[in-house]
């Protein structure tokens, strides 16, 4: 059996959304890698807002410091309206996997949910809340939180009228109530929306 060097976390954030992108992270470390430096870390979902910016920022240290890396993928409204929902996880997963330069056979990866990754990476586990069990898929899960939700407070910025920095793209009723009032952006996913256009 070839020997492992890299393990490999991935979470998927934006799956539900009604407006913005679908995001992907893979985060990498050394197999080698002291998870007790992971000690408190938790599902992003779990954690505040704050609580999480402060675990990305300790986690871009690691990876400034070369002792982590990770790599995020999103595919937009627009190009989910085209292909679907599950087709854009594999597209954004794919990408981010390629863009770790990974080799397959030394790469053990670790997914949350029903992810799956490319059938070259055969050593591969999917893992159902892997996101609360599993350090290296929590600080995933985190990363893609942060950047999708930054991304959508600029967004917020192109089109003030609907409150993207509140709720994220997610379909609240005050999100509902503002598709109402002005009719879909850009960047809302119209194959998500066809009960509320006017």
């Amino acid at each position: 059996m070839q020997t492992v060097t890299h393990f490999v976390g991935i979470d998927e954030v934006g799956r539900g959304p009604i407006a913005g992108p679908l995001t992907v992270c893979a985060c990498k470390v050394s197999y080698t890698f002291d998870f007790s430096r992971f000690k408190g870390i938790k599902d992003s979902k779990k954690l505040s807002p704050k609580k999480r910016e402060e675990w990305f920022v300790k986690i871009s240290g690691f990876r400034a410091r070369g002792e982590l890396d990770f790599a995020v993928s999103s595919v937009s409204a627009t190009e989910i309206d085209k292909i679907g929902v599950a087709f854009a996880i594999k597209k954004a997963l794919s990408r981010a996997l390629e863009t770790l330069s990974l080799a397959p056979e030394s790469t053990l990866i670790k997914l949350d949910g029903a992810l799956q990754a490319p059938e070259k990476f055969f050593f591969q586990e999917t893992v159902i809340k892997g996101d609360e069990k599993i350090p290296i898929i929590s600080a995933a899960s985190i990363v893609a939180k942060v950047m999708r939700d930054r991304h959508m407070a600029r967004q917020a910025k192109l089109y003030p009228l609907y409150g993207f920095e509140k709720h994220k793209g997610y379909g609240t009723k005050e999100h509902f109530r503002l598709i109402r009032k002005h009719g879909l952006s850009p960047i809302h996913r119209k194959s998500f929306c066809r009960n509320l256009q006017r």
